[in-house]
């Protein structure tokens, strides 16, 4: 068994790690900035390390000082987290050759699934469905407008190493494609170090539904339902739910045969996530495979009853899962609101600061993932998210209910947020309907900002 854990991450995500871990028994040791060293994930773990200045280059993204560290303390496995260097396989690969257990898939695997273009080729061979669009990466802009031509507008550009809504671009018309093409490219060059695109016929207005995979050293694989992460801005999830109001008991049983399917055809290992994009009609597509833990796997967790941080642990430590696809039932329906520091009345503009007063909800079905305490300081230097409030009941009704509770009894001083947004969200009728899909805030926002101002 895995004895000491090094967590690779800071916030909430790593406090989450650090928990996990002190239930089963495991030693952790905290990486940090200069700009976290009072940050809860490093009270909380037996050891800290601090691996650098406050710019992500220079400490969370830091190879060697992570490794370093790692191996300084004993640390016999390591956990990234999410975000940061999750998805890097160079770093999965330094780990193994360091003698260091990777908590998530091998470098090999995040690299396949890393090339969205190459992981669309492989789901073809397999039978995914995917949206129609390249086989692979698209060598020119000569070719990119031809197949453009060929699908049909409006297309979707899409960087082939991209993820958090860089590097894509819709295009409605021929006109705009030339445009596009080069801007996506140039975005994605300078994000990820990589140029490629890959394009799909853009689907209109259609849902975001992620089926969670847990895959062991043995070949057996399970699925543990769907989230809904439809509620977007800017192809940022805002509010996530599980399982989706959206999917009938057909639908959902397909897909997760599908997801299961997908992440054997790739011989996946450790929890990743099945990405699909599900039209008016119901048809639904393959989009990408995320070869990490997701910032919303609580919402599965509290309809499962599975613990993902803990079962990526033991998938690491070669265990065999312990759960078959019969023994996983879904019950009752959870929601997540992602809380941020950002202010919605001035284009969600992100805030730094010092919390002043704290309360954070409780109660019967409330779920809270943060790293906050009162006199923290929230630096400037990083993602904008504070905190989960995760919620749940035995019906989606309840679930709302719960959460409308929540927020409303949440405080946050000091710093501006994105508490009332998100209360308004619950309010909408479309919401409450279940009837929205991945464009519903950006048609909706200057209604749903009206409710916020009213609130302030």
């Amino acid at each position: 068994m895995i004895e000491k854990v090094l967590v690779a991450n800071r916030g909430e995500i790593a406090v989450r790690i650090i928990r996990a871990c002190k239930e089963m028994g495991i030693a952790t040791v905290a990486v940090y900035s200069t700009a976290d060293e009072e940050a809860l994930h490093v009270q909380l773990a037996d050891e800290a390390v601090c691996i650098g200045s406050p710019l992500p280059k220079n400490s969370y993204l830091n190879i060697e000082n992570i490794i370093s560290a790692a191996v300084l303390t004993g640390c016999d496995a390591l956990h990234p987290g999410f975000g940061f260097l999750s998805e890097n396989a160079k770093f999965a690969e330094i780990c193994e050759k360091c003698g260091i257990t990777f908590i998530g898939p091998t470098g090999e695997m995040i690299r396949l699934m890393g090339d969205k273009a190459k992981a669309r080729e492989m789901m073809i061979a397999a039978g995914v469905p995917v949206v129609p669009g390249s086989e692979g990466k698209i060598e020119d802009l000569e070719e990119a407008m031809c197949l453009a031509d060929r699908i049909g507008y409006p297309v979707i550009l899409k960087a082939t190493a991209g993820g958090g809504g860089r590097g894509m671009r819709i295009v409605w018309k021929k006109e705009a494609f030339e445009k596009a093409f080069l801007s996506a490219s140039s975005e994605a060059e300078n994000a990820f170090g990589d140029g490629s695109m890959y394009l799909e016929k853009y689907i209109q207005n259609p849902r975001h539904i992620e089926f969670q995979i847990l895959s062991d050293a043995y070949g057996n694989v399970v699925h543990l339902g769907e989230r809904d992460c439809s509620l977007q801005r800017r192809h940022q999830k805002v509010m996530e739910e599980a399982p989706s109001p959206f999917l009938n008991n057909d639908m959902r049983k397909r897909m997760g045969e599908i997801a299961v399917t997908a992440a054997k055809a790739v011989n996946y290992q450790n929890a990743g996530t099945i990405e699909f994009i599900v039209d008016a009609s119901g048809e639904f597509y393959f989009i990408e495979m995320n070869t990490r833990i997701q910032v919303e796997h609580p919402i599965t967790e509290m309809v499962t009853g599975i613990d993902l941080i803990k079962a990526q642990i033991k998938i690491a430590a070669k265990e065999p899962l312990a759960i078959k696809q019969k023994d996983i039932h879904i019950k009752g329906h959870a929601i997540e609101c992602r809380i941020n520091a950002e202010n919605p009345l001035l284009n969600f503009k992100p805030c730094a600061g010092t919390i002043e007063e704290l309360y954070l909800p409780g109660g019967r079905g409330v779920r809270i993932e943060s790293a906050l305490y009162e006199s923290y300081k929230v630096p400037p230097t990083y993602d904008s998210m504070l905190a989960k409030v995760i919620t749940f009941g035995d019906t989606r009704e309840e679930a709302i209910a719960i959460m409308k509770r929540a927020l409303g009894e949440m405080v946050i001083e000091g710093i501006e947020t994105n508490v009332f947004f998100q209360y308004q969200l619950l309010n909408e009728a479309a919401f409450v309907e279940g009837k929205f899909d991945t464009s519903f805030i950006e048609r909706n926002l200057e209604t749903i900002l009206g409710g916020v101002v009213d609130e302030a």
